[in-house]
């Protein structure tokens, strides 16, 4: 079993290594035993390998992640994560965002990641099969096929679509279900109504991700008051809704294709990879979408296709100037 929350491990990039350690280890101490990170999260897996080093490895279920999408590669990725993390397992290890019908096939595909999959369990090296995705109702599809022990999905108070299906389906299956962003990544201030809303749901496993233990002791001591979600949180919830619900982007990709080929969800979210990861990353991640918004013609198209009416073009140009503001360029 895991504890009620986990510790996401993308915000510990932007902290020193012996920052990371303290952070990691004081999680621990909180009763924290799941701790999730991913391959492609830069130095996240080695301070997390230096700060469990000398934790009993049974105290804790670690997952990782890898983008692979076939068999050699991903168990290059897994070979590499076991040295980071200084373990000779992983006890959930997830195909990184797994979002579009294309990543889908090229997976399962002979000599696919999937197969790497298969031979990682058979070696030891892997316990349980698992998959995060961006695409709640692609997700499900996933889900149905039988060949995964745990989902990773976004799921918070205003990015709630997972609790219509996906949810109760993981717990219908059987398969966990790891709740990526439970305070939007880092966009939610309200720690008490956006914790007590996703702990409504006993099958839901937290996934916040953290930087400084004060953080964590917070959200833990929501977890240890046992208050339910009260009719003043959702006054509260209702309000952040109103105040982001016009800016909030949920990543369904309706709005796609861009005929100016802009990827405009993951450009909508800029202001939580910027909470998030270190500057030098958020460039590699995005810096050449942002320079495509800069060729946005307004056409109306995605605005015409996106199902929470959010009015494109204008958030596009704000996410310029956040990163004019944040970069000086």
């Amino acid at each position: 079993m895991v504890s009620r929350v986990g510790f996401g491990g993308i915000p510990i990039q932007k902290i020193s290594r012996e920052e990371a350690i303290s952070v990691v280890r004081g999680v621990v101490d909180l009763g924290v035993n799941f701790i999730d990170t991913a391959h492609g999260y830069t130095d996240s897996e080695e301070k997390i390998g230096a700060a469990i080093r000398d934790i009993r490895r049974d105290r804790l279920v670690i997952a990782t992640k890898s983008p692979a999408s076939d068999k050699r590669s991903l168990l290059e990725n897994l070979d590499l994560s076991l040295k980071n993390l200084g373990t000779d397992y992983i006890d959930v290890y997830q195909l990184h965002n797994v979002s579009s019908p294309d990543r889908r096939d090229a997976v399962f595909a002979p000599g696919g990641a999937y197969e790497g999959m298969e031979e990682a369990i058979k070696a030891g090296k892997v316990r349980f099969p698992a998959f995060s995705s961006h695409n709640v109702k692609f997700a499900v599809g996933l889900m149905k096929t039988g060949k995964f022990a745990a989902v990773q999905l976004a799921f918070n108070c205003i990015d709630n679509t997972a609790a219509e299906e996906a949810i109760p389906l993981a717990k219908q299956l059987d398969i966990g279900f790891i709740g990526m962003k439970p305070l939007g990544g880092g966009l939610i201030d309200d720690a008490k109504a956006a914790m007590r809303y996703v702990l409504q749901f006993e099958n839901v496993v937290p996934d916040p991700g953290i930087a400084k233990l004060s953080e964590m002791r917070e959200i833990v001591s929501i977890v240890n008051e046992g208050k339910p979600y009260s009719a003043q949180d959702e006054k509260t919830v209702q309000s952040l809704a109103l105040e982001l619900g016009g800016r909030w982007c949920h990543r369904c990709d309706y709005c796609q294709p861009c005929p100016q080929g802009i990827a405009i969800s993951s450009i909508l979210n800029l202001d939580s990879m910027v909470k998030r990861f270190p500057l030098a990353v958020v460039s590699n991640m995005v810096g050449k979408e942002l320079e495509k918004v800069r060729g946005c013609v307004e056409c109306g198209e995605c605005e015409k296709r996106c199902p929470y009416d959010l009015s494109i073009p204008e958030l596009l140009k704000s996410k310029l100037s956040l990163w004019k503001d944040v970069t000086g360029v």
